[in-house]
């Protein structure tokens, strides 16, 4: 189904392109490439507006994840009973935020586009399984 970036802010510029590639390759990897997924980039006023709306805490910060299937627990997937069952909600980055915090120690777009937390989701499924799983994407940008 389809993958939304939406960009609202203009404190940091977002390659598109390699983030959208690298969400539709982690969308197949874990099988939840036929749900829909929005990925919204925001600044750190517009993150800690949502941040004390929703979470009673007004402080940016770097995600926050709002699922269209609020009852399942972790490791769960969705089990669809309608074409419009098939989505998985919505994800906003606060992307001035992980700028600021990632600026010394890491490269930015790696972590915007996921590398980081694609490797790490694989380490961890390695480890389980006795596997040497590497990221699909390593080395492409």
């Amino acid at each position: 189904m389809s993958l939304v970036i939406k960009n609202l802010q203009r404190v940091v510029p977002i390659r598109r392109v390699p983030l959208r590639r690298k969400m539709d390759l982690v969308r197949s990897i874990l099988g939840v490439k036929k749900f829909d997924l929005g990925i919204i980039c925001v600044d750190n006023k517009n993150i800690q507006n949502i941040n004390r709306i929703y979470r009673n805490k007004n402080v940016p910060t770097d995600v926050l994840s709002f699922p269209f299937h609020e009852n399942l627990k972790a490791g769960e997937f969705p089990q669809p009973r309608s074409p419009d069952d098939y989505n998985l909600g919505d994800i906003f980055l606060g992307v001035e935020y992980i700028l600021q915090h990632c600026k010394e120690s890491e490269d930015y777009y790696d972590v915007l586009t996921m590398y980081s937390q694609e490797r790490l989701v694989l380490e961890e499924l390695s480890r389980y399984m006795g596997a040497r799983l590497q990221p699909l994407s390593r080395g492409l940008y």
